[in-house]
């Protein structure tokens, strides 16, 4: 017991180490971005009230709290600072709120539509897998392979966009933008959460039907390589009814593989929804991580990389964990 807490702690101050060096890199990368958000917004204000650059200028810097004169690394010392010592993830050049607000009001949005297309695609996917290995040379299986190869050579904003033109435009079954309608009132009741789940009906379509393919594919692999062990070979001399053996047998123990890659998937998907949030106007991580690229925040950018980093750095830790629970065999090393 005690070996696996020192094994574990081991893991964690890995993990803070590795979120240390992504957020470092991420700092000094979107500094490189090219273009000068203080010379856009100085120029806007400049128009809007008729004034000279540099005293336009200047109001910016003022407006956004930001200098892009003072040293880089004076920037990136403040930063770590402020955020270690203080949990501050800085303010949003453009919006002139914390970052965190921004984060915390996002992140339920984004864990909604992904949570829900990983649960599905996973489910669907496994099933799917499953029975192709189970039952070879059926009709299935080429048609899931050819359906895998198709969808992951298609992103999945793309079939957003023709889920929006299908189902949204022409046959207009489903909102087209936004978390929610205009005619409900946000909160805790059953016609807000109805609303919410209509509305995320063709985002959730769009992660789903591109994912599906892979997770069968990979489902499929690792069901294959399970049908050649003994205990499978053993169920079926003791006469065991195949849905048995497939759900008991083949499926419990195929899956356990997926695990780390659901896990993953989900921390991943939480950065990764940038091109779908945005078509569908979805108020999420992605949206918000859409516009600051646009107008280089860098306070926003830094902090929606570090939630990303972060999410996919303690998916892997929880992946490890869970993983020798299903399997006592593995080990935490």
């Amino acid at each position: 017991m005690k070996y696996q807490i020192k094994i574990l702690s081991r893991k964690i101050f890995i993990s803070l180490i590795t979120i240390l060096v992504a957020m470092t890199f991420t700092f000094f990368l979107v500094r490189q971005m090219p273009g000068d958000i203080i010379h856009t917004w100085a120029l806007q204000i400049q128009m809007q009230q008729g004034i000279g650059y540099n005293e336009a200028r200047e109001i910016a810097k003022t407006m956004m709290n930001y200098d892009p004169t003072v040293p880089v690394y004076i920037q990136y010392v403040k930063y770590i600072g402020n955020l270690i010592f203080h949990g501050n993830l800085g303010y949003s050049l453009t919006y002139r709120i914390p970052v965190s607000v921004i984060i915390w009001k996002s992140l339920p949005w984004t864990l909604l539509i992904t949570s829900l297309s990983v649960i599905i695609s996973f489910i669907i996917g496994s099933f799917l897998g499953a029975a192709i290995a189970w039952k070879r040379k059926t009709i299935l299986e080429p048609i899931v392979t050819l359906y895998a190869t198709i969808t992951q050579a298609v992103p999945d904003f793309l079939i957003g966009l023709l889920l929006l033109v299908v189902l949204g435009v022409n046959l207009r079954w489903f909102p087209m933008r936004g978390p929610y309608g205009p005619e409900v009132d946000p909160g805790f009741n059953l016609p807000f959460i109805l609303d919410v789940l209509y509305h995320a009906v063709l985002p959730v379509m769009a992660f789903s039907l591109q994912a599906i393919g892979g997770w069968a594919l990979a489902m499929k692999a690792s069901a294959t390589g399970v049908l050649g062990e003994d205990y499978i070979n053993v169920a079926r001399a003791k006469g065991l009814t195949e849905t048995r053996i497939l759900v008991q047998y083949l499926g419990k123990n195929a899956i356990i593989p997926q695990i780390t890659g659901l896990a993953i998937t989900l921390a991943t998907m939480l950065g990764g929804s940038m091109l779908v949030e945005t078509i569908f106007g979805y108020p999420g991580l992605g949206y918000f991580f859409g516009q600051a690229i646009n107008t280089r925040d860098y306070s926003l950018i830094q902090g929606l990389f570090l939630v990303t980093t972060v999410a996919v750095i303690l998916a892997n830790l929880v992946a490890d964990v869970v993983y020798t629970k299903l399997d006592p065999r593995i080990k935490l090393e």
